[in-house]
């Protein structure tokens, strides 16, 4: 591990905002916060809202500076991104945002039942060979059951034409209500100031002139989920590297952007 990741580590232990548990962690007395996020930690009762796979926390740090009237916290296993986040909300003196560091697997053991709002979910890996870990899949949404309220809305951006249109025979399948619903967010209805936020992987997107899509619906506490069937081509393109867009901020639409092997975020 690098010396700058060993240094982001040290100082993400001085964070106040930040909890690091990441799988095998939790001791036999279990997450001392679950169930409790509201009176011991915000000291508030506004809803929460977690953002999954958060990274560097532009999307969790930008809707806690939007809405002070909620509760954010982001969640990502790789704590030197998140760091970036977690500085900033630290800096700016952000009180209703937090950062926690896990799997998103272990949910159940952060939050009690009914204890989250919404969910957002940010261009995430589309996982177009990996169904079970697709974080739009029903596995997920029965995941997200355990812990969300009834008919709690989940949020998926993404720039994966794949993922958006396995995310929408999900819920057409399943008759999940929709809330929102466009392939090009930037040309909708829909677009408002949370929406407008734009993360480190938006910029790289849109800068290749893929629009982003988006998803919002709501979902039921009950009812049987089913997996959709139907063949969906698979993206023919992939990121670039992390630090292209920073020595190239204007040519990354110049690239090729073709590739076999899908997104890798």
């Amino acid at each position: 591990m690098g010396k700058n990741k060993l240094k982001k580590f040290r100082e993400m232990e001085t964070i106040d905002c930040v909890m690091q548990v990441p799988f095998g962690v939790l001791d036999a007395q279990g997450f001392p916060l679950r169930g409790h996020w509201h009176e011991d930690y915000f000291h508030n009762d506004n809803p929460i809202i977690i953002e999954l796979g958060c990274g560097k926390g532009e999307y969790t740090v930008g809707m806690a500076r939007l809405r002070p009237d909620c509760n954010y916290i982001g969640i990502d296993i790789k704590g030197a991104r998140m760091w970036t986040g977690a500085c900033q909300a630290r800096d700016e003196g952000l009180t209703n945002v937090a950062f926690l560091r896990t799997n998103i697997e272990l949910l159940p053991a952060f939050f009690a039942p009914g204890e989250v709002a919404e969910i957002w979910i940010t261009f995430p890996d589309p996982q177009m060979k990996k169904v079970r870990k697709r974080l739009t899949s029903t596995r997920f949404m029965e995941l997200y059951r355990q812990v969300m309220r009834d008919r709690g809305v989940v949020h998926l951006k993404t720039d994966s034409p794949f993922l958006y249109t396995y995310t929408r025979a999900m819920t057409s399948l399943n008759g999940l209500e929709m809330e929102a619903d466009t392939d090009n967010l930037y040309e909708s209805q829909y677009l408002d100031d949370v929406l407008s936020i734009r993360t480190y992987y938006e910029q790289q997107w849109l800068s290749r002139g893929l629009p982003t899509k988006y998803l919002a619906w709501h979902l039921p506490g009950d009812g049987e989920l089913e997996e959709p069937q139907e063949d969906i081509p698979y993206d023919t393109y992939r990121s670039f590297s992390r630090g292209y867009l920073e020595t190239h901020p204007t040519g990354a639409a110049s690239l090729n952007a073709a590739s076999e092997s899908g997104s890798e975020e």
